[in-house]
């Protein structure tokens, strides 16, 4: 219970340090009412350290663990069956936050004057029938297995589509002009299929791919965003755990069930967007009589030239197409100044999970208790208290979107359909996935040391007893797996807690 009056406390105060807020922090947190769990817990006078105005106790003694947890519980029950994209239950949940959004006051902020901005999906689930295979110059086919050797989707989202074409390896697949590398330069990849290498290029320097802490050119999304862009029909992205920081079941189970992609969105597209295992692109190489760990290792250097190879990408993608839609639940807080708003700030969580998988014994519902009904439990209090209490001058947005799991396409959406527009806002906090577990002593702010904010976040963190952790794993790329991303692509400085 303490875990979330402090997550809860950190959030609003975090917010509060904004100089927004007209309230102050308590000298001393107590537990929040009645039911089993610790004692007070002391600290020194947060207030004091973070010279907010004096009447910030009585707003965060309003929050109320009780209420995040009977959020949590009823979001994560089997009523909602797993809060699937576009399911009835990912549906139920929309309504309901909607409905929390209008008992506590908040004015409506989506479409048509409701709580609810829709978002237009094509969900493509490719079917077992699809085949591919590998044709070199010389000697036989290598046919593929989907699934053990390889996964793909079709992005161009038709039922059927055919592929043949050449295979031309461009390195990791970047180009990233501030850094002067450029993989694509000297080949022509229209109508072709790209091989690429998951990640970036290795690094120690700073200033050149952050010294091996991900940016968004390793990011698989953008090694098929590129090809794309570059004309190609195809991409083919070389796994390796390594590289990746997640093994091959992970992209297996991932690409087995159905892609999704948002309506919206004309960006060019592949005919085929997949995966192929570490042994597949050894035989592939090999085939055209060249060593898998040389034509790594050169695509890492500066010498390095793409190339075409004297092999072909055939195959026939058979899928299943359909359109649905979603919500984003947006409810707006008001700020008291007249006038234009300006430094507005947006609190976000995702409230969609994996819903329920036929394949699985027994139980087949992912509830999502943790990731993320903890986020919208959070969101959902801290709008209930904002509206009850807390009258700030500028606007504050609280925004609950969909499809997080299918590659942040909800707050995708969001940020480039905002109710206010993106250089008015001052900064948006993400809530996703925090363990109820325990009484935490760190917490961790993806993407904060990005923003200028980060001595704000620093100084309220220590004023309510968080060490902030450290990313464990700067090549696994994390900052670019929550929806802070997508408002921070669309220009509002954004992280997640």
């Amino acid at each position: 219970i303490m875990q979330w009056m402090k997550a809860a406390l950190l959030v609003l105060g975090v917010s509060m340090s904004l100089g927004s807020i007209t309230s102050a922090a308590a000298d001393v947190v107590t537990g929040p009412g009645p039911g089993p769990g610790p004692g007070p817990v002391a600290h020194a006078d947060p207030a004091a350290k973070l010279g907010l105005p004096p009447g910030a106790a009585d707003a965060m003694r309003e929050i109320d663990a009780q209420r995040i947890g009977a959020h949590v519980r009823f979001l994560s029950d089997d009523l909602l069956e797993g809060r699937g994209t576009g399911t009835r239950g990912g549906d139920i949940a929309a309504k309901y936050i909607a409905t929390q959004f209008a008992l506590d006051g908040l004015k409506p902020a989506g479409d048509d004057g409701g709580y609810l901005q829709k978002v237009e999906f094509t969900g493509v689930h490719t079917l077992p029938a699809t085949t591919a295979a590998l044709h070199p110059q010389h000697g036989s086919a290598l046919q593929l297995k989907l699934g053990e050797d390889y996964v793909t989707s079709n992005q161009r989202q038709s039922d059927s589509v055919d592929i043949d074409a050449p295979i031309v390896f461009v390195g990791y697949g970047i180009v990233a002009p501030e850094y002067g590398w450029n993989d694509f330069k000297g080949v022509d990849v229209k109508g072709k299929v790209v091989l690429v290498i998951v990640n970036q290029p290795p690094s120690k320097d700073p200033k050149f791919f952050n010294a091996g802490a991900l940016t968004y050119y390793g990011r698989w999304t953008y090694k098929f965003e590129e090809a794309a862009r570059k004309g190609a029909i195809g991409a083919l992205i070389i796994h390796r755990t390594d590289l990746a920081s997640y093994g091959w079941g992970v992209v297996r189970s991932s690409w087995s069930n159905e892609q999704v992609y948002a309506t919206h969105d004309k960006d060019p597209k592949l005919e085929s967007a997949a995966w192929i295992q570490l042994d597949v692109a050894r035989k592939l190489f090999a085939a055209s009589g060249l060593k898998l760990d040389d034509m790594l290792a050169s695509a890492g250097t500066r010498e390095f030239k793409a190339r075409e190879l004297p092999v072909r990408f055939t195959a026939h993608i058979e899928s299943h197409v359909r359109k649905f839609q979603s919500y984003n639940v947006l409810g707006l807080l008001p700020g008291t100044d007249a006038g234009a708003a300006t430094q507005a700030v947006i609190y976000s969580a995702h409230y969609d999970h994996l819903g329920i998988d036929p394949t699985l014994k027994g139980d087949k519902i992912y509830n999502g208790a943790v990731d993320n009904g903890t986020g919208v439990g959070i969101l959902l209090e801290l709008a209930r208290v904002f509206g009850a209490s807390a009258r700030p001058p500028h606007p504050v947005l609280f925004a609950s979107v969909t499809a997080e799991e299918k590659g942040l396409l909800g707050s995708n959406y969001l940020g480039k359909h905002l109710p206010i527009p993106a250089a008015r806002i001052a900064l948006d906090l993400n809530f996703d996935a925090i363990l109820p577990i325990g009484i935490p002593e760190s917490v961790t702010v993806t993407g904060a040391d990005r923003t200028s904010f980060y001595p704000t976040v620093q100084r309220t963190a220590a004023a309510f007893g968080f060490d902030i952790q450290p990313d464990s794993e700067p090549g696994a790329g994390y900052y670019y797996r929550s929806d802070h991303f997508s408002f921070a692509r669309a220009g509002v400085p954004a992280f997640s807690i």
